[in-house]
């Protein structure tokens, strides 16, 4: 059964491409499938498994308090997983088929406003090689809407400052060229000139973002960076990386953008990804009104 699991967790990497991230996912809730079905079913091999067990198994995830979210990510790696031993005759049928994920709120992602998004690209000191890295990378996350694992993988020959844009590989290894704006390029510019150098320290490397050893810069790292200068930039509510990506996405369409754009900006494969940013700047319009209108 270990042996199932590690091939289908190999077929992920190599066949789907997916990334780090997504696989450790599967790991782990593969892991925790295989112990449950291994401990209490008494199954030691996938062929034993029916129906019934995989439906007790969701049950006492959620009698163990476990989020809707948390089972439906679970279910999608159960159903995965058994596709991938029918498909590969390692079993005669999918347990799997009928099994249903429970329905999952959809959450609005958090915003910053166009005055805190100001606040935070200014907040980085720019008198140290640091501080002007910083501020070159919070310039191309909001300028691009580029994820964090994207941003940090950037090599030199992504950038392509003269033309305005920037190309990254998103999920599934798929390219894609991101328009660049002046501010990003600006301080782009002043950072490959000014900073990098100093923070290179001799070493050879192709990446763009480096910390303070002269290495690439991890996701970790630029997640510490950011809690720093938004406490900085007084900003009040938790954000993270992806604050940035949700902000250009609502900023975007909120002045305009057309939906098809911003989703090939964003690299989602659905746009049915990008249509939650919709629900964002509705929601958005009617604090305004509230706010603002004598009579609301």
């Amino acid at each position: 059964m270990k042996d199932d699991v590690r091939d289908f967790i190999r077929y992920m990497i190599v066949e789907q491409g997916l990334s780090a991230n997504t696989v450790d996912s599967y790991r782990r809730d593969l892991e925790q499938y295989m112990a449950y079905i291994s401990e209490n079913c008494g199954i030691q091999d996938w062929n034993g498994v029916d129906r019934s067990m995989i439906a007790q198994y969701l049950f006492q995830l959620k009698d163990k308090g476990r989020s809707a979210a948390t089972i439906a990510r679970q279910t999608a790696s159960i159903r995965q997983f058994h596709r991938f031993l029918l498909r590969e005759n390692r079993t005669s049928r999918d347990p799997s088929h009928h099994i249903g994920a429970p329905k999952t709120e959809r959450r609005l992602p958090k915003v910053l406003s166009t005055r805190e998004v100001e606040a935070l690209l200014y907040a980085p000191d720019t008198t140290t090689p640091a501080g002007i890295r910083d501020r070159a990378m919070l310039e191309v996350l909001y300028a691009t809407g580029v994820r964090v694992s994207e941003l940090v993988q950037l090599d030199l020959d992504d950038l392509h400052l003269a033309m305005g844009f920037v190309r990254c590989m998103g999920k599934g290894g798929k390219e894609r060229l991101v328009p660049l704006g002046r501010a990003a390029i600006q301080a782009t510019e002043q950072y490959l000139a000014e900073a990098r150098p100093k923070l290179a320290k001799h070493k050879t490397t192709n990446a763009v973002f480096l910390n303070q050893r002269g290495e690439r810069l991890t996701r970790q790292g630029l997640w510490k960076i950011l809690k720093k200068l938004a406490l900085k930039a007084g900003i009040q509510q938790e954000i993270t990386p992806h604050t940035l990506r949700h902000s250009f996405a609502t900023h975007l369409l909120e002045n305009g953008a057309d939906l098809r754009a911003v989703q090939e900006m964003l690299g989602h494969a659905d746009i049915s990804t990008t249509q939650i940013y919709t629900h964002v700047t509705k929601h958005r319009l009617k604090d305004i009104y509230a706010a603002t209108h004598p009579r609301a």
